[in-house]
């Protein structure tokens, strides 16, 4: 072997781990120009795009910034071995600026070794990989220098609860791993502190992967539906998945699962996140049965479940919101959108947004309030459905909407997705 062992360090052999999945984005987008006061401008113009990507699953699953790929027609990737392909949007979240992407292939990728945050300490040791200024695969290191940062970083995008590092994290970095000293993916770089030395930042992992649970969520995927909704419970042992509550009538209900089951495996692949229980259900058709490892109050036992339509697909009215306009709503009481401070009577509170969708293309994102659409307001869910058959609506394509996003009053224009 080449080099003594004094020479592979923590460092070395945390870098040899990780580093094949690791994976160097580029692309090319249209950036829209400034215009003058008499509304005079070009087209805008195309930048090289570059950023990092890490492999969250073995069928190229990769999880990056959004700012990284948004608006990117054609995403290439490099893996560290030096193939390349190019990869599609799955799935993303503004709020947060991550982002799903699938490299073209169904098995055989390196997948990153996933640690915690919960339990990092400043002072410690971080490594920082990525593309930095184009260059593939830089490695710099560092120390965690604080936790719990809120940083703004442009009039539309703020990052809370953010790691802050002085490894080097340079343009370019931006999606990539920070790792500790055992080689364990702690966050996803994110940002730089313009005109500082030194001072760079990273998404806590397990904020992170909770984000990609529900990007990669079996009812987002379009595929199928389980009914669970859990939550990862980090200890000092481990983490893993709590069952909060089943959906009604859904394959988790029928199947037994209660509030406080704790799920060990699905298809005897160890759950410990719930984005574990997503990828388990990944490539999986209605209908399939999977048998789920649960822990009851302390006693182990098995049980099978018995996997559903996707949301999108039931003929339901909720249903309907989904297909028509790619949104999962919900009600919010008159007491909690008065604090919205608004002049409308009342809203619906974006839960959930399908990739693809009329919302998606006009950036409705997770946690916005829908207030009106054309020229009704929509305080309830039926208020949307009356709007969808109304025939008024259906001649006036794309209809205005407008929405609430911190305490502004936002608009744009869509067009519902059975329109002509």
């Amino acid at each position: 072997m080449w080099g003594s062992s004094s020479r592979r360090t923590a460092v070395v052999q945390a870098v040899s781990a990780a580093r094949p999945s690791v994976v160097n984005i580029h692309g090319r987008k249209v950036v829209p120009a400034e215009r003058d006061q008499q509304g005079i401008g070009d087209l805008g113009h195309q930048v090289n795009g570059m950023g990092t990507g890490v492999v969250i699953d073995e069928r190229g699953y990769v999880i990056t910034n959004y700012h990284v790929v948004e608006g990117v027609p054609r995403i290439r990737v490099t893996m560290a071995d030096g193939t390349t392909g190019v990869a599609t949007l799955v799935a993303h979240d503004p709020t947060t600026d991550l982002a799903i992407i699938k490299i073209p292939a169904d098995s055989g990728f390196s997948v990153i070794r996933i640690g915690t945050s919960a339990d990092l300490m400043p002072g410690e040791t971080v490594i920082a990989v990525g593309n930095a200024y184009g260059y593939e695969h830089t490695v710099t290191t560092g120390i965690i220098s604080a936790l719990h940062r809120s940083v703004q970083v442009s009039d539309f995008q703020k990052y809370g609860n953010l790691i802050q590092t002085d490894a080097s994290i340079n343009p370019g970095n931006s999606g990539g791993p920070l790792l500790n000293i055992d080689g364990d993916m702690i966050g996803i770089n994110v940002a730089v502190r313009v005109g500082a030395q030194g001072i760079g930042f990273a998404l806590p992992v397990d904020e992170a992967m909770e984000v990609a649970a529900g990007l990669m969520s079996a009812d987002n995927l379009g595929r199928v539906s389980h009914g669970i909704v859990g939550k990862t419970v980090y200890e000092p042992e481990g983490s893993h998945v709590v069952v909060e509550k089943t959906l009604a009538d859904s394959p988790a209900e029928k199947a037994g699962l209660v509030a406080g089951d704790t799920l060990l495996a699905a298809a005897d692949r160890p759950i410990q996140r719930l984005i574990d229980l997503e990828r388990a259900m990944i490539g999986r058709a209605v209908g399939e049965e999977v048998e789920l490892q649960i822990d009851r109050g302390g006693k182990q036992t098995t049980t099978s479940l018995v996997l559903g339509e996707p949301l999108g697909t039931r003929t339901t009215s909720t249903n309907r919101v989904w297909e028509d306009l790619g949104l999962k709503l919900a009600d919010i009481p008159s007491n909690v959108f008065r604090s919205y401070r608004s002049r409308y009577r009342g809203g619906l509170k974006v839960l959930s947004v399908r990739p693809d969708s009329p919302a998606a293309e006009q950036g409705i994102r997770r946690g916005d309030v829908l207030v009106g659409m054309h020229k009704w307001e929509t305080i309830s869910e039926d208020n949307v459905l009356f709007i969808l058959s109304c025939a008024e609506f259906k001649a006036t394509q794309p209809f205005k909407f407008y929405i609430l996003r911190n305490g502004e009053t936002l608009y744009g224009n869509m067009r519902v997705a059975c329109a002509e």
